[in-house]
């Protein structure tokens, strides 16, 4: 009985903590650690199944080269042989991807589109690292950049390096005020570039 008295003084002394800075705190440093690089997990099993299980741990789907399914479960990522199944599709919407984490894209071959939607933590940085990626600058064709609130237009401008790019949404990025100098910028890098702005 004097032990739970103890604990129960304890979590009575919690209470008085500011808890909307602690869970503030909390929760990044808890994306933090799921964007975490294990360079040796991805030696073992390859970029691409690395890569999704970043991408999936985060809240984000991946959809494999020939399949229609978006894969968005953790726990029923496909097994077989490491080099079957091939990321050719990211949709990050609402996911905790960051900078940090944007290290598992440096072996992804095939990807074709990536969409990030609403993700709090999508800065220019991110933007950065995605085009000097050699494999992707060659294999991207398509991007969706939506209500990413950190994005501006220096990692918009980025982007001209993914020389394949054949299609380009940018909407709801209050950070991008540019909007002529982008569309110059793109006509003259990637002039078969479809842009489609919805900025204000």
């Amino acid at each position: 009985m004097m032990l739970f008295g103890k604990v129960s003084q304890q979590f009575y002394g919690l209470k008085k903590l500011p808890w909307s800075c602690d869970s503030r705190y909390f929760w990044g440093w808890l994306n933090a650690v799921f964007n975490k690089v294990d360079y040796e997990r991805i030696r073992d099993v390859g970029p691409d199944r690395a890569a999704s299980e970043w991408l999936l741990r985060c809240g984000a789907m991946v959809r494999y080269h020939g399949q229609e399914r978006w894969q968005k479960d953790y726990n029923h990522l496909p097994t077989g042989p490491l080099d079957k199944y091939k990321i050719q599709a990211i949709d990050a919407t609402d996911s905790c991807i960051m900078s940090v984490g944007f290290d598992h894209m440096e072996g992804l071959e095939h990807v074709e589109k990536i969409r990030l939607c609403k993700c709090q933590y999508i800065e220019d940085g991110c933007l950065l690292k995605l085009s000097q990626l050699e494999n992707l600058r060659k294999s991207i064709l398509e991007m969706e950049i939506i209500s990413c609130g950190n994005i501006t237009d220096k990692g918009i401008v980025a982007l001209r390096h993914l020389r394949n790019l054949k299609y380009l949404l940018l909407s709801d990025l209050p950070g991008v005020k540019e909007k002529e100098n982008l569309v110059q910028t793109f006509k003259t890098a990637l002039p078969s570039l479809e842009l489609k702005l919805q900025l204000k």
